[in-house]
C-alpha cells in the first residue's frame, strides 16, 4: 500500500533534513520531486498543484525555533498537509439506528459481496454486536451464493428471498433484525457495469423504503482516477455517506485515496487490506499519513495485537519465558498467535523507522512458518517439553513425519536454543543492545 509513492516522499524528505535553513530555492526542488512522486503515484493533477503550493507556501511563511530544525518542520508541514488531503480526521460510522442499517453500493467487480462480509466480520469484532448479512443483488448470477457461503465462513447469518423485488427484501430483512435483535443490518445491493439510472433508480428506492444509517460505496482502488467519476456519478443521485477502498493491497499506486476526499468530498472510511476476511481496516488519515512519510503506525499494530492475541495465553507464556522455562510446546502457541495477525510483512510496515532499519524488504514465505509448524507437531508432546531428548534417530522420524529434511529439524533445534539464550539474557536484564 503506497510503498512506491513513500519510498519517493520519504528519500525527498531526507534530502531537505541535511539543509541548515528552508530557502526558495531548496524548497522548489523538494515540491519537484514530491510532485513527480504524487502524479507517478495517479494522484490528480488538481490536487498535487494545491498540495504542493499549500507546502511551499506554509514552509516558507513558517518562523523556524532555533531549537527546531528546519528539515524536521518541513517534514511536520507535509505530513499535515497529507493528513488533511486524506481527510483531516477519521469520521466513524453513523450507527444509531435499532438496528443500525449498512447499505452497500457500487459497480459489479469491486469486491461488494467479500466486502459486506469482512465488514460485517470487523463490526462483530470490534464491537462484540450481532450482524445480519442480507442479499439484494438478485441479478448477478451467484451473487446470492456468494454470500451465503461467506455467513457460512464467517459464522455470520445471511437473510435472503431468494430473486424477490430487492426493496422489498431489504424492508422485510429490516423487520426481521428486529424481531431477532440484530444490532447491524448490511445490504448487499446489485451492481452494474457502469452507473445508469435503472441501477441509481433501484438504489434509491431500497433508500428511501429503509433509511439507512449509512451509504458506503464500495471502489476497486486499481481503477485510478476513473474511480472519481464513479463516486461523483454515485454520490451524485444518492447521498453517499463514505467510500471503502477495496484492494489497496494489491498493485495499486494508491492515488485515488489521496485524491478522493478533496474532489468528493466523501469520506474514506475502509479499505481493504488483504484478500482475507479480516482483511479490512477502518481508514485514519493521521496514521495513514504516518505509514506513507515511514513514520510507522504503532497505534495500528498495537490495536491488532490485542484484537487477535489471548491475553491469558500471551501472560502465561510470558511468565515461562522470565522462568526459563519456555519449551517447544510454548513455542507451537506463540506461533498461533503471531498467526492471527496477518501476514508479517504488513505488521513490520508499521513499526517507526523500519524502512530505516532496512525491515521493509523482508520477505516471510508462509510456507516456511508451515514447515515449522509441521516439524513441532510431529514431535512427541515429551520431545516438545524437553527438546534436549531429541537425538539422531528421533531427529529422523520428526523429519520423515514433518515431510522436511534432518537439515530443517537441526536448524528449527539450533535457533530455538538462540531464541532461549536471548529470552534469559533478556530476563536477567544482561543482553547489551547493538547501539
Amino acid at each position: 500500500m503506497f510503498e512506491s509513492l513513500g519510498d519517493r516522499l520519504q528519500n525527498a524528505l531526507h534530502k531537505i533534513k541535511g539543509y541548515g535553513k528552508i530557502t526558495e530555492d531548496n524548497i522548489s526542488d523538494m515540491m519537484r520531486e514530491i510532485r513527480l512522486a504524487l502524479l507517478e503515484a495517479d494522484v490528480n493533477y488538481k490536487v498535487v498543484k494545491e498540495f504542493t503550493n499549500t507546502v511551499k507556501e506554509k514552509a516558507l511563511g513558517e518562523e523556524v525555533a532555533s531549537s527546531i530544525n528546519p528539515g524536521d518542520l518541513f517534514v511536520k508541514i507535509v505530513k499535515d498537509e497529507l493528513t488533511e488531503l486524506l481527510g483531516g480526521e477519521s469520521e466513524p460510522l453513523n450507527m444509531k439506528g435499532d438496528p443500525a442499517t449498512l447499505m452497500l453500493v457500487g459497480l459489479q467487480g469491486s469486491g461488494k459481496t467479500t466486502t459486506a462480509g469482512k465488514l460485517a466480520n470487523f463490526l462483530r469484532k470490534k464491537h462484540s454486536k450481532k450482524p445480519l448479512l442480507v442479499a439484494c443483488d438478485v441479478y448477478r448470477p451467484a451473487a446470492i451464493d456468494q454470500l451465503k457461503q461467506l455467513g457460512k465462513q464467517l459464522g455470520i447469518e445471511v437473510y435472503d428471498e431468494g430473486k424477490k423485488d430487492p426493496v422489498e427484501i431489504s424492508k422485510n430483512a429490516i423487520t426481521y433484525a428486529k424481531e431477532n435483535k440484530y444490532d447491524y443490518v448490511l445490504i448487499d445491493t446489485a451492481g452494474r457495469l457502469h452507473v445508469d439510472d435503472e441501477l441509481m433508480d433501484e438504489l434509491d428506492r431500497i433508500r428511501k423504503e429503509i433509511n439507512p444509517d449509512e451509504i458506503l460505496l464500495v471502489i476497486d482502488s486499481m481503477m485510478g482516477q476513473d474511480a472519481i467519476n464513479v463516486i461523483t456519478g454515485f454520490h451524485d443521485k444518492l447521498p453517499l455517506t463514505g467510500v471503502i477502498l477495496t484492494k489497496l493491497d494489491g498493485d495499486t499506486r494508491g492515488g485515488v485515496a489521496l485524491s478522493v476526499r478533496h474532489l468528493t468530498h466523501v469520506p474514506i472510511k475502509f479499505v481493504g487490506v488483504s484478500e482475507k476476511l479480516d482483511g479490512l481496516d477502518s481508514f485514519d488519515p493521521e496514521r495513514m499519513a504516518g505509514r506513507i512519510l515511514g513514520m510507522g503506525d504503532i497505534i495500528s499494530l498495537v490495536e491488532k495485537a490485542t484484537e487477535s492475541i489471548d491475553e491469558a495465553e500471551a501472560e502465561k507464556t510470558a511468565k515461562r519465558m522470565q522462568q526459563g522455562k519456555y519449551d517447544l510446546e510454548d513455542f507451537l502457541s506463540t506461533m498461533k498467535q503471531i498467526k492471527k495477525l496477518g501476514p508479517l510483512e504488513n505488521l513490520i510496515k508499521m513499526i517507526p523507522g523500519a524502512k530505516k532499519m532496512g525491515l521493509t524488504d523482508v520477505k516471510i514465505d508462509p510456507k516456511q512458518m508451515s514447515h515449522i509448524e509441521a516439524i513441532v507437531l510431529s514431535m512427541t508432546p515429551k520431545e516438545r517439553r524437553n527438546p534436549d531428548i531429541i537425538k539422531a534417530s528421533r531427529k529422523t522420524r520428526i523429519a520423515a513425519g514433518s515431510g522436511t529434511s534432518v537439515q530443517e529439524v537441526n536448524k528449527l533445534l539450533q535457533q530455538f536454543e538462540q531464541m532461549k539464550k536471548t529470552m534469559k539474557q533478556l530476563s536477567n536484564g544482561n543482553l547489551k543492545m547493538p547501539f
